[in-house]
């Protein structure tokens, strides 16, 4: 019996070793690939800024969206509505771009657009399709992304915070 019981606490021992190892093998796994993510997405929304390049009724409807959500602090969301303004959206890692009302400037946009920051295009569906040959070009750009659905645009913002290198 007392054979038994000393074989019991070496598998005791063997599971309880197996078991610290799978913890500590565990944590390091979600600190290498989970924290970086979370990391990045919570410095984003407290941190980056979103430059809305949209004019008239649109510039307010794209904001009000993004304020909405809860997701973004309003100080972090700022409109862009006229060429002359572009400049202004250095300071911004994210471009939201309502097609219809910047399709004419893009090529002002992209010259302008650093290559760590993201551009998410706007083309409401119902407001025509972005040409082929302006598609090759954004398709040309790092960090782009084209959308034609409202839902899918705080989606696309958020992917791109995870995604973009960010600088403090």
């Amino acid at each position: 019996m007392a054979l038994f019981l000393q074989i019991i606490a070496y598998i005791g021992i063997a599971e309880t070793i197996i078991l610290v190892i799978g913890i500590a093998w565990g944590i390091i796994l979600w600190i290498r690939g989970v924290w970086p993510a979370i990391f990045r997405l919570g410095n984003g929304l407290a941190k980056r800024k979103i430059a809305v390049f949209a004019k008239g009724d649109n510039v307010n409807s794209l904001r009000s969206l993004l304020l909405d959500s809860k997701l973004f602090r309003a100080k972090n969301v700022f409109e862009i509505t006229n060429v002359g303004d572009i400049g202004k959206a250095e300071m911004a890692s994210i471009y939201l771009v309502f097609w219809q009302d910047w399709a004419d400037s893009i090529a002002e946009i992209l010259s302008k657009k650093p290559d760590a920051c993201a551009l998410i295009v706007y083309a409401p569906y119902e407001k025509g399709r972005i040409p082929d040959d302006q598609m090759k070009n954004l398709d040309g750009k790092r960090h782009t992304a084209v959308t034609n659905f409202r839902g899918r645009l705080l989606n696309d913002i958020v992917t791109a915070m995870i995604t973009t290198s960010y600088e403090s």
